[in-house]
């Protein structure tokens, strides 16, 4: 790959200055912007050609053009009615390099930061909007909580506590001999060792802390583009969509803010284990002691800053209107090292000898676990309740995937996959150490971890023949619509082509496999109500009996008995499986390039959004994508007065739309956009209607010059984005037919393959829509087209109706 030389051009340029002067009636430029999709691609791939240039940009995300093209804008006579073609490559965004495998630890975090954005399309000035934000803020806070609440119980329950002070279960762990009561070292008295312990996870909650500030130096932090004076907005911030406001993409006060109240709370997290653990010892001596006293003080500390903590949480807001640059006050960036010193006392009071003291049964406070998983279900509840009020106030909610309870279900699946997390490690670590005895059990060395993890675990085969149940009636759904679909097929094709019966299932299997995408809703909606009923169902378990499920069952019936040791068995090895295979994924993705592309497809999706709810999630990788593309077209644009078409593929067409929509109004008049295998409807309007929705849509089509949009019955991702104009003009174009041909021809003597989400080049369609795209980029302004000339999704559905029947079968609202 070579780096472009400015020197030819700015040498070329100055001599048409100085010795032509400005050439009268110079050709009109056009250049075509090509922006890849999920998982990415190379610049030698998009532009089909071995050799490119870096034209802009670094080793993470760059344009490049073919090298015979870099100097393009010296020579618009070689270029008449054929653009110059650039290519946008962002995938080292995601999968970059090897760190970035472990990003998969922090799921949940991501998970719960995409309930905040799934918000309905109610208007932004409605009072429950502020009430959604605040309500899944403080969820997020909670699932920091629980992972030092989960390290807490490895480091210090299960380790410190529980195994180093039984000597059966320190027999033959060399590493933790110094810590055996039987040694009667320094270490081995019960509060050293917890306070020795708390550093595993405060290690934890620092590294936490260290990846966001240094994604969010990368991220966050980088500066906006500035805004020559000329081009600024004329739409006032009122009437504009979200996507469209200046800050919207930079969010740098928020994250910081967000990043010192969770690391606040994961620190008092550990300052409050260890000072139960303390009280309880205090305890026996009658609570009047120097000990109790400064006990009693610390954790008036910690009270205090938690407080703190949740009063920054509870006033912090995004500011979209402008980049949110200043930095903050400096009592909140003083709160973590305010809880580190708090915490520092409490390692010192943990530690003060105290004779007699010893270690017994569970930590103290590990009963936690239940408080939080019922404050995050009664989180979720409010949520639910709060989304169904903004719902009611939605302009558009046709469509919207569940009803707007998307938001809502994807918060509490986000807890689960917390618990599911913190629990399983918890459980493998103490099957560890225990040497493979069943804990609780009366002939095992530890106590083990609480009661309620081994309830949740037990829960974990039911819902996944739950999920197995619906993906069975999913897969019966495929079979039907594929016989419904299979009888339309041939008549998309030449009649003289003879009929293949097993051709024609395979093209009808995929369409109809191809739908179950806009089924997803059923499946989210399944699993997040059986999540809560049976997670309610566990804390409930574990309080009634205070037992396992396998003991708390031991006088029922025998099958009873039997099913809930065979869950609670099998769930336990369910949930240490899945954080193995996270680990193993890791692993793998931080070796193997090809894997963490493959890897970087999730958070291509997932890290879409920037970091509103919780600083911990990866970061936006759009914070960076969206800016380089805006400044890159404006720049173009103002420099060499040129048109521009904007082509984007899957992921890509989001990068595009949000691009378009941070423009100026002048810039987003010289604009076309053409979308192929695009999310924007089909994926991003259903379960974010409040940005992707009709009316966002069909203001961003307004005030563009054109937008034409590609997708077939066959793309599992891809869609129509639903929207017609009065005056004719159409942005869908399909559905594309796939495959191209039906059988074997003498134009095609190979049988033609099924396209599917990829490949939108090689469709016939895909160039004559491109060139209609660039003939329309004509010499003078195209004007904004009259604010009533498009209409909704409704007029769009009206055109569709008329497709053949493959399409009805082929697509389900879901």
């Amino acid at each position: 790959m070579e780096t472009a030389d400015p020197t030819p051009h700015a040498r070329s340029t100055e001599r048409e200055n100085t010795a032509d002067g400005p050439p009268a009636a110079a050709p009109q430029l056009s250049l075509e912007l090509l922006v890849h999709g999920v998982g990415g691609t190379t610049a030698q791939e998009m532009l089909g050609d071995p050799r490119v240039q870096l034209i802009t940009g670094d080793d993470t995300a760059a344009c490049y053009r073919r090298t015979e093209d870099a100097d393009a804008e010296q020579r618009p006579d070689d270029y008449r009615g054929e653009p110059v073609r650039e290519a946008y490559c962002w995938s080292n965004l995601t999968s970059g390099n090897g760190a970035r495998a472990l990003w998969l630890l922090l799921v949940p975090f991501m998970v719960v930061n995409l309930a905040h954005w799934m918000r309905p399309a109610a208007p932004p000035e409605h009072p429950a909007q502020r009430i959604y934000d605040l309500l899944v803020r403080i969820l997020a806070l909670t699932l920091t909580v629980l992972l030092a609440a989960a390290a807490c119980e490895v480091a210090l329950d299960l380790t410190a506590w529980q195994c180093a002070g039984t000597t059966v279960c320190a027999v033959g762990k060399s590493w933790m001999g110094f810590l055996s009561p039987d040694n009667s070292g320094w270490w081995s008295a019960p509060g050293r060792r917890l306070a020795l312990a708390s550093m595993v996870p405060l290690l934890v909650i620092g590294f936490l802390w260290s990846l966001s500030r240094r994604t969010w130096s990368a991220y966050e932090s980088a500066s906006p583009p500035p805004r020559l004076p000329g081009t600024s907005r004329d739409t006032p911030v009122a009437e504009r969509t979200a996507l469209s406001l200046d800050g919207f993409w930079y969010g740098r006060r928020l994250v910081a803010r967000l990043r010192a109240a969770h690391t606040t709370a994961g620190v008092l997290t550990i300052a409050a284990v260890l000072l139960a653990a303390g009280a309880q010892a205090d305890g026996r001596d009658g609570g009047d002691t120097a000990l109790a006293v400064t006990g009693r003080a610390l954790t008036a500390l910690v009270i205090l800053l938690a407080a703190a903590t949740v009063l920054v949480v509870w006033r912090t807001a995004r500011s979209e209107a402008a980049p949110d640059d200043e930095s903050d006050h400096l009592v909140v960036r003083a709160l973590p090292f305010a809880s580190l010193g708090v915490l520092a006392l409490i390692v010192v009071h943990t530690g003060w000898a105290r004779p007699g003291a010893h270690s017994h049964g569970p930590l103290p406070g590990a009963d936690a676990f239940g408080g939080i998983a019922v404050f995050q279900g009664l989180l979720v509840l409010a949520l639910a309740l709060t989304a169904w009020v903004l719902q009611r106030a939605a302009r558009d909610d046709a469509r919207t995937a569940l009803r707007g309870m998307g938001g809502p279900a994807v918060a509490l699946l986000a807890c689960a996959v917390g618990g599911v997390l913190s629990g399983g490690v918890a459980q493998r670590f103490a099957d560890w150490l225990d040497g493979g005895a069943t804990p609780g059990q009366d002939h095992a060395p530890i106590p083990g971890p609480p009661v309620l993890l081994s309830w949740q675990a037990s829960v974990i085969p039911v819902l996944l023949v739950v999920v197995a149940i619906v993906v069975v009636l999913a897969a019966v759904r495929v079979v039907i619509v594929r016989d419904r679909v299979a009888k339309d097929v041939p008549g998309l094709y030449d009649p003289r082509e003879r009929p293949d019966e097993r051709r024609t299932k395979r093209i009808a299997a995929t369409i109809a496999g191809a739908g179950l995408t806009d089924s997803a809703p059923v499946l989210v909606a399944a699993t997040a109500a059986v999540t809560l009923v049976l997670g309610a169902g566990a804390v409930a378990g574990a309080w009634i009996s205070d037992r396992a499920p396998g003991r708390a069952t031991e006088g029922a019936p025998p099958v009873v008995h039997a099913a809930a040791e065979t869950a609670e068995a099998l769930g336990s090895w369910l949930m240490g499986a899945g954080v193995i295979l996270l680990i193993t994924m890791g692993r793998r993705a931080y070796r193997d390039h090809s894997a963490r592309r493959t890897i970087g497809i999730l958070w291509d999706v997932g890290t879409f959004w920037p970091r509103a709810a919780h600083p911990f999630a990866p970061p936006c990788y759009a914070e960076r994508a969206v800016p380089d593309l805006t400044w890159r077209m404006a720049t173009w644009t103002e420099r060499f007065d040129g048109r521009l078409v904007l082509s984007g593929h899957s992921q890509g067409s989001v990068l595009a739309a949000a691009a378009v929509w941070q423009l100026d109004l002048v810039t987003r008049s010289r604009v076309a956009l053409l979308t192929y295998g695009s999310p924007l409807e089909r994926l991003y309007g259903r379960w974010f209607p409040a940005f992707f929705g009709p009316p966002a849509l069909t203001g961003l089509h307004r005030e563009m010059d054109d937008w034409r949009n590609l997708w077939r019955f066959t793309d599992p991702i891809g869609g129509p984005i639903r929207l017609t104009c009065e005056d004719g003009r159409r942005i869908d174009e399909g559905p594309l037919r796939d495959p191209l041909a039906f059988g074997r021809t003498l134009q095609n003597p190979l049988p033609a393959q099924i396209l599917g989400h990829g490949d939108y080049h090689a469709d016939p369609v895909f160039g004559r829509v491109r060139a209609e795209l660039i003939a329309r980029l004509g010499p003078d302004l195209p004007g904004q087209r009259p604010a009533d000339d498009c209409s909704g999704r409704r007029a769009a559905d009206a055109r569709f109706d008329d497709r053949p029947a493959q399409g009805s079968s082929g697509r389900s609202s879901g």
